[in-house]
């Protein structure tokens, strides 16, 4: 179903975006959370009537836009990671990560709103895309470097290498669920608000 966005949805689109979703989500998070209405002809109607009046100020978001995508520019991200003697990594870059690294240089971006181009198993460069506006979508790359641990004692290579690897996969792991637990609340937490206010108080 295509529906008609009157906020911005990270991962989505931007406000006055139309967009296309399944029907269970449209129907019972987007439109009763306020995010969205159906693109139907009077809504599309409104939605037209809309971006002439505020046509400007969709000029001003886009230059705003722009903007960042320029002081972003050639913007590269270095991350170290263990490795294994053949540069395998013993871990992960996730969009959270690459987020909170922008947000320390000053880029507010939504991990939703970024997409890694290809799967990071290795040390080197990899191209990550920013979605900045509904018409802006920015390249940067990230730089892999891997960090060989030291040898202590003498045992077998590949089970050091494995309890180690699964180590680090669970915390990540733990880390990704303990995000989501947490984004999940808040969107519970709101609409239990706003169900609450529509409900009449019981005398």
């Amino acid at each position: 179903m295509d529906i008609i966005l009157i906020k911005d949805v990270p991962g989505l689109g931007f406000k006055d975006e139309v967009v296309n979703v399944k029907n269970g989500y449209g129907r019972n998070y987007l439109i009763p959370q306020g995010f969205g209405v159906l693109a139907n002809k009077s809504n599309n109607k409104v939605l037209e009537e809309n971006l002439k009046q505020t046509a400007k100020k969709q000029e001003e978001i886009l230059k705003e836009a722009q903007k960042l995508a320029k002081k972003i520019g050639d913007l590269v991200l270095e991350f170290k990671l263990k490795t294994g003697s053949d540069d395998k990594l013993f871990g992960s870059i996730t969009t959270s990560k690459i987020s909170k690294i922008l947000k320390e240089k000053g880029f507010e971006i939504h991990k939703k709103n970024i997409s890694i181009l290809s799967r990071v198993n290795s040390v080197g460069e990899y191209d990550v895309e920013l979605k900045i506006h509904k018409d802006i979508k920015h390249p940067i790359k990230i730089n892999v470097t891997g960090d060989i641990p030291k040898k202590k004692k003498r045992k077998s290579k590949n089970s050091d290498n494995s309890l180690e690897e699964k180590e680090i996969k669970k915390t990540e792991k733990v880390e990704e669920k303990v995000e989501e637990k947490v984004e999940e609340k808040v969107e519970e937490k709101v609409s239990k608000e706003k169900k609450s206010e529509k409900k009449p108080k019981s005398k």
